[in-house]
């Protein structure tokens, strides 16, 4: 007997981390990850340590031109750290 109220198993994961409280410390997660793909070889070459802490990327960089670069863009960049990882969970990114 098949049952009326399917649902799909992505919709269902989604809605078990929600109830867990695991959905934002995922995201946190796939941010960190994303930044060598959004930011790409060039950039990733001079990263150091990465985390988040009150909505902020930090992120450490080891060449001072890369980054006065990256300071002036970066509400862009954690737009596109958003949008890639499809939730808001970073408002601002700050290099030191």
């Amino acid at each position: 007997m098949r049952k009326k109220n399917t649902e799909q198993v992505g919709d269902v994961i989604h809605q078990f981390m929600r109830m867990n409280g695991i959905e934002t410390p995922y995201n946190q997660y796939k941010i960190v990850q994303a930044w060598a793909i959004v930011m790409g070889a060039s950039i990733q070459r001079y990263t150091g340590d990465i985390f988040i802490k009150n909505q902020t990327l930090n992120v450490q960089i080891t060449s001072p031109a890369v980054k006065q670069n990256l300071m002036m863009e970066h509400r862009s960049i954690a737009r596109k750290l958003n949008e890639y990882v499809g939730a808001q969970v970073i408002e601002d990114v700050y290099c030191y």
